[in-house]
């Protein structure tokens, strides 16, 4: 009834969250450093510019690292601080390459495996001045190809690699909503520009094709003689029917996962887009070219897996809306019968439900043939507060129960799932190692594992959940 003795386990961070240094040693403007400059854009009106300073202090991050007894650490790449121009003709920027080498190096001189996320939402701003970024499949994918192929040259030693994290995000949140960098919708009252009943559909068909270049990239010059593995982290909650006696609701969960994870993940496993998407969409949805089929099918050597929350879904009668994502329905935390989902926290959209987890492992599992998962997200923010107070003061902050019971009902619906439904999980990384930006939200939500005084110099304090993650994997992983 335990894990296999191979299973790593660790924590997670993406580059923009936690860096800081946003124009140190030749870092270019990324979408976010843009985004998050406009007023009105981020919940407290902070940006990344400093964030956890975590560019100038590598060595505390791998000394906190190993004394929580991570294995793994999945991080992401700043493009901008690469490429800062981002173009495939633009020149490399040496102290940028040298910065993550130097990383890569200390981590596995700690025994901590790298998993290193090359696109986690920091577009190089050029790009999207130039050609629209996302939006111009041909001129993006071959400019992500490029930066791909600087980063496992530079990187060789890397085993575990992810091309773009939550690509559901990047479209919808970013391309129909306006919440998230560049922030174009069809609402007009956050955005002079952009179509929610298009755009949305067409990154993501840009994300896929550039996802296949990048891969094959991998596979053709760098795989064999480097070894190691690549695929794309995707993101999506558990769905369960606000009622399930009526068939309408029952049928729609599928649908939810389907127009979240499933428009990513088909793609890949089978070489298209799920029907009820094609059914909904139309000619909205882009069509693969023979050539797209062959360089998107096939290309994930494991699943990766961003999971928080779940929701009960209630389906909807009539056409749906022109900017819907969703897959004609609602999304609640109560059911019909009045059952909540989970206890609220400081994340308007997440409600923590064990169960939900193992459920959507067993569904991910049967519907892609069992693959190898890799949790590269799982996490909580702080549990809402009845005082109005958005967080617990310090040092009273570092107590985080809520955050230890999330884990712990994670953690173990998790083995379940693999112990008893043959679920093939094989890493998972905690969200997050650190409190840090949290996009939109700035920095009023905490979902890290460690405090960071962010008006003290950004020190590090753990919490008492970092200690409880390590505890139970220490106790669930087989001793080999």
């Amino acid at each position: 009834m335990s894990l296999p003795s191979d299973f790593l386990w660790g924590f997670a961070t993406a580059a923009y969250q936690i860096e800081g240094g946003f124009d140190q040693d030749g870092r270019g403007p990324s979408i976010w450093d843009t985004f998050s400059k406009t007023p009105g854009k981020v919940a407290d009106g902070k940006t990344g510019d400093v964030a956890c300073d975590s560019y100038n202090n590598i060595d505390q991050d791998i000394a906190l690292l190993k004394n929580l007894g991570a294995k793994v650490y999945r991080f992401s790449i700043s493009w901008p601080r690469v490429i800062p121009l981002g173009g495939r003709d633009d020149p490399v920027n040496e102290a940028g390459i040298a910065h993550y080498q130097k990383f890569v190096q200390r981590l596995q001189e700690a025994g901590i495996a790298p998993m290193v996320t090359l696109y986690h939402w920091d577009l190089p701003d050029n790009l999207d001045k130039k050609y629209g970024g996302l939006l111009n499949k041909e001129e993006f994918s071959l400019d992500f190809e490029r930066y791909a192929r600087v980063m496992f040259e530079a990187l060789p030693t890397v085993k575990h690699w992810i091309t773009f994290n939550e690509p559901w995000c990047s479209a919808v949140l970013g391309y129909n909503v306006g919440l998230h960098a560049p922030g174009r919708t069809s609402n007009r009252d956050v955005s002079a520009e952009g179509d929610s009943s298009t755009e949305c559909w067409t990154v993501g068909h840009s994300l896929l094709v550039a996802h296949g270049k990048a891969v094959k990239v991998y596979r053709d010059e760098f795989k064999p003689k480097n070894g190691g593995e690549i695929g794309i982290t995707l993101n999506g909650d558990w769905a369960e029917p606000w009622d399930p006696e009526d068939p309408a609701d029952v049928e729609a969960c599928d649908r939810k996962i389907e127009f979240a994870i499933s428009w990513f993940a088909d793609p890949v496993y089978f070489g298209h887009y799920p029907e009820s998407m094609r059914k909904q969409l139309g000619d909205r949805l882009p069509e693969f070219t023979p050539e797209e089929v062959e360089l998107i099918k096939g290309s994930n050597d494991f699943y990766g897996m961003n999971h928080y929350t779940a929701n009960y879904i209630k389906h909807k009668e009539g056409e749906p809306e022109p900017a819907d994502f969703l897959g004609n329905l609602e999304t609640g935390f109560y059911s019909k019968a009045g059952e909540n989902i989970g206890p609220e926290t400081q994340s308007v959209w997440l409600r923590p439900s064990p169960i939900g987890f193992r459920k959507l492992l067993v569904w991910l599992s049967k519907r892609y043939n069992f693959p190898k998962i890799y949790v590269t997200e799982n996490g909580t923010s702080e549990a809402k507060r009845g005082d109005g107070e958005a967080e617990p003061p310090f040092p009273e902050i570092l107590e985080d129960d809520f955050r230890c019971e999330y884990f712990r009902g994670y953690i173990n619906a998790m083995k379940d799932a693999v112990v008893e439904d043959g679920v093939n999980v094989r890493i998972y990384t905690a969200w997050s190692l650190m409190d840090n930006f949290e996009w939109a939200e700035g920095y009023v939500t905490r979902f890290g594992v460690t405090y960071v005084d962010y008006d003290g110099g950004q020190k590090r304090h753990p919490k008492k959940s970092a200690r409880v993650i390590g505890d139970l994997f220490t106790s669930l992983i087989k001793t080999a």
